[in-house]
């Protein structure tokens, strides 16, 4: 478990304790995704930050399943509709359809509630 805040927490704040337990259960949830979607890649990343492009200051790991085409952007809703999460294959991000983009995706709470319960199941032991 951190034993830091998340709000006050950050990549560098971390112990080489945390950052290994951290890449452990990073490790189980794409073994996890793997399972449930065969994506192509999975890509990870962390950031920290309003200049990475996080909103509020705390930690967290992405572990993202992709698909040919896929944008970066995919995370929990688009699981839920992952065969309509991608776009083509060399096409420029244009933000003007951002908005156009997360109606295609929009999962229920229903939905959501499905993709949780297939990756847990899917999470090795």
């Amino acid at each position: 478990m951190l034993r830091h805040h998340a709000a006050a927490c950050r990549v560098v704040d971390l112990s080489p304790e945390e950052c290994a337990a951290i890449l452990v259960q990073a490790q189980r949830v794409a073994q996890a995704l793997v399972r449930a979607y065969h994506p192509l890649g999975i890509l990870t990343f962390q950031n920290n930050g309003v200049y990475s492009g996080q909103e509020t200051p705390h930690f967290h790991f992405h572990v993202v399943p992709r698909q040919a085409g896929s944008d970066w952007g995919i995370g929990p809703p688009q699981l839920a509709t992952f065969d309509g999460a991608g776009r083509l294959r060399g096409t420029v991000h244009d933000a003007g359809g951002d908005a156009q983009r997360r109606e295609r995706v929009r999962a229920s709470a229903s939905q959501l509630a499905e993709t949780v319960a297939l990756i847990r199941s899917k999470l090795p032991e």
